[in-house]
């Protein structure tokens, strides 16, 4: 055995042990401490990882997640299946009285093309076939409360109400739009900056806004209605919008597989169409970028950041903006041997180790990755690769990593990026270089 395989052997060890630290009984943490309850997007990438080394727990975390859907179709964002006092806001805060107790936010939808893969590639058919049956009725319920609730309108373009759903918090992509947003008027003690580096983390100004935010869903009582009416935050958020495109797709081909076909799947079939259309709404000629869209201001959130890529993974990328892109793309991979950065190293916005501000996600790259493929640019696919497994060997499995030297940011031991490093990273590593 060579000596690279010697270490991806461990690498691929000590991640499967990682995922087995965070396993709470069928659902997994994404660190310890730092995130102490079941994350929505977290948990739809962890049951990748356990796919490898053992099928009925990946099935198993997508099950426990889906156990926390509401009636409406919307899977919460987090998912407080026990008490915990070391993160804030807990459910005390956000005041929703469901079992188990819950968020009233979501994240993106990823779950339906992670379901896709487990389907596909599970070895125990009869597992997979049982499982499937349950799960594709609520992923319809899921991907219809986005395009009814969050797009009433018909626009093509579904928005977000709080930075927390779009799982990049404190993205310099919502700067302005937070701007918007008043501060709360009541003290609280964070939890998070007693775990990680305040330097990491989003800023108080950021929080109390956060805050405003939860406070204010729980006064219209968590109405959908109301909350698209009146949000002082609402943004057409271009990775939400691509997530949920691909994750329609990959659904609508589920259920191809099994011979589910209704008015449900055919409203879903036009909900692409419009967003085929309505994405163009999102191209930015200046930056050669996907932007999101404050839709109070009327204006693109012009940071760039690594969410501008994500139409790549989600088919949405017109004939004419492919080159552009891929233009971009090729500067963006100048700057550093790892990749790739969740904000531009030339915006003036980018801090190299600030949560969403620059860091490396791993997740977020495999999404990038896939789409590249799909679209026949190799060789970026493969650069994106390679940087994303320097990050591991460089530090092993962090929340995520410094844009500049591959060096740990945010939370250690953490879920999804084990579980990219076994889905993605190592299995098979010499036909991927």
């Amino acid at each position: 055995m060579t000596e690279t395989n010697q270490r991806d052997a461990q690498l691929i060890e000590d991640a499967k042990a990682t995922l087995v630290k965070n396993d709470l009984g069928g659902y997994t943490v994404p660190t310890h401490g730092l995130y102490p309850f079941q994350w929505n997007w977290d948990s739809a990438i962890v049951a990748l990882g356990w796919l490898p080394f053992d099928e009925p727990r990946a099935w198993e975390e997508a099950t426990s997640l889906l156990s926390a859907q509401w009636k409406s179709g919307m899977v919460p964002h987090v998912v407080f299946h026990q008490h915990s006092d070391t993160y804030f806001p807990g459910p005390d805060i956000w005041g929703v009285k469901n079992i188990p107790d819950s968020t009233s936010i979501t994240q993106p939808p990823v779950l339906a093309t992670v379901i896709k893969s487990l389907f596909e590639e599970c070895k125990d058919r009869a597992l997979a076939e049982a499982q499937i049956n349950t799960i594709v009725p609520q992923l319809i319920d899921s991907h219809l409360w986005w395009y009814k609730q969050r797009d009433p309108e018909n626009t093509g373009l579904v928005v977000s109400y709080h930075p927390w759903e779009s799982g990049m918090d404190n993205s310099p992509a919502w700067d302005a739009a937070l701007e918007a947003v008043p501060c709360v008027d009541w003290e609280y003690t964070r939890r998070d900056t007693s775990h990680i580096d305040a330097s990491e983390r989003p800023h108080k100004k950021e929080y109390d806004r956060f805050l405003y935010l939860v406070d204010f869903f729980r006064k219209m009582n968590f109405d959908d209605t109301l909350i698209y009416q009146d949000c002082p935050y609402r943004v057409n958020d271009v990775s939400i919008i691509s997530i949920l495109h691909r994750g329609t797709k990959d659904l609508l081909e589920v259920c191809e597989k099994i011979g589910v076909s209704n008015e449900q799947t055919a409203y879903l079939e036009k909900r692409l169409s419009l967003t085929e259309e309505a994405i163009q709404k999102l191209w930015c000629a200046e930056t050669n970028l996907f932007h999101s869209f404050d839709t109070r201001s009327n204006s693109l959130c012009k940071a760039r950041t690594s969410a501008g890529l994500l139409p790549f993974f989600a088919g949405l990328v017109g004939e004419h903006q492919t080159q552009p892109l891929i233009s971009e793309l090729d500067k963006w991979l100048e700057h550093s041997e790892y990749a790739i950065s969740s904000t531009h190293p030339e915006d003036p916005n980018y801090e190299p180790q600030r949560y969403w501000r620059g860091p490396i996600w791993l997740h977020i790259n495999w999404m990038i990755a896939l789409g590249l493929q799909d679209y026949g640019f190799a060789h970026q696919a493969q650069r994106i690769t390679h940087g994303s497994r320097a990050c591991i060997y460089t530090s092993g499995f962090n929340e995520s990593f410094h844009a500049e030297t591959g060096a740990r940011s945010g939370g250690a031991d953490f879920s999804w990026t084990a579980a990219m490093a076994l889905y993605w990273l190592l299995p098979n590593t010499s036909e991927k270089d």
